[in-house]
């Protein structure tokens, strides 16, 4: 996704007055870097990763099409939104285009407005584009854990003695929690004490849970947790309620994690029968 505040743009053709004209289309709303030919642009496009490329066609050393068909083979780089800037209008050129994998064409000379246009159809598509990819990942994370811990871990546990039981629940809560926060990213203040309901219902959810935090007056207890929807499956937790205790360890470790002295208790639990799954995490009192 794109994440500064200007996105970036990379202008790449041989003639300078090309680049300072398309420079002082862009240069008020959007970051620019340049490249004068085909071999500086694709190692400009590793160091920079820019958002859109408008590439010239005709450039004496590596052409805008060869440019263009080694981004969009490259895995690293075939997502990115390339536009053929070109004085060439000819049908052959076109296919050329497409056949290079060009997202948007342009002829010379640019006109400002439909420039502007292009590059902000592309971003968009190309946010588009990085969210799917991103809910995909978290639904693959999420049938990724779930799978384990509802299928392979019950069994394991029936077959450990008692004493080894606690180390490998232990185990797989820091595993589901290590392996969901590589793939969260609270906003920043997230972890701060206010806040820290919202970081546990913000990391169960992602293995499809649906949990909400609220904050009381309670003198000892801080927050209330509850959950309509159990992050396992309501009926995986019924037959294996090893699971529930999964999801305290998994709010426990949160706390430990960022320091505050809070410890859970479990009121309710879909896994035990209930219609909802509800939690209070409370001061410590030493």
């Amino acid at each position: 996704m794109i994440t500064s505040s200007n996105p970036k743009i990379l202008i790449v053709d041989d003639e300078i007055m090309n680049i300072e004209l398309l420079k002082a289309y862009l240069e008020e709303k959007y970051e620019v870097v340049t490249a004068i030919n085909g071999k500086d642009a694709l190692e400009l496009v590793e160091a920079e990763k820019p958002d859109v490329i408008l590439l010239d066609v005709m450039m004496p050393d590596i052409n805008g099409y060869q440019v263009c068909q080694a981004l969009k083979g490259d895995p690293d780089t075939q997502f990115i939104p390339v536009i053929m800037v070109t004085a060439l209008s000819g049908r052959d050129d076109w296919i050329n285009g497409i056949e290079a994998g060009a997202d948007e064409f342009l002829t010379k000379p640019v006109n400002k407005m439909e420039l502007l246009t292009r590059i902000n159809s592309l971003l968009k598509l190309k946010n588009m584009h990085y969210e799917l990819l991103a809910e995909r990942d978290k639904l693959n994370l999420q049938n990724k854990i779930r799978s384990v811990l509802t299928q392979v871990i019950p069994a394991l546990l029936k077959t450990l003695p008692a004493e080894q039981k606690s180390i490998v629940i232990h185990q797989m809560i820091d595993m589901v929690v290590e392996a969901i926060m590589e793939n969260t990213d609270p906003e920043k203040g997230m972890a701060a004490y206010e806040c820290i309901g919202d970081m546990c219902c913000q990391i169960i959810n992602q293995l499809g849970a649906n949990f909400e935090s609220e904050m009381t007056s309670d003198e000892n207890t801080i927050f209330t947790i509850q959950g309509s929807v159990c992050p396992w499956g309501k009926e995986e937790a019924q037959l294996n309620p090893i699971l529930c205790t999964l999801s305290r360890g998994i709010f426990a470790r949160i706390l430990d994690i960022y320091g505050h002295e809070l410890e859970v208790d479990v009121l309710e639990t879909m896994g035990n029968g209930d219609e909802q799954c509800l939690f209070r995490l409370n001061r410590i009192d030493y």
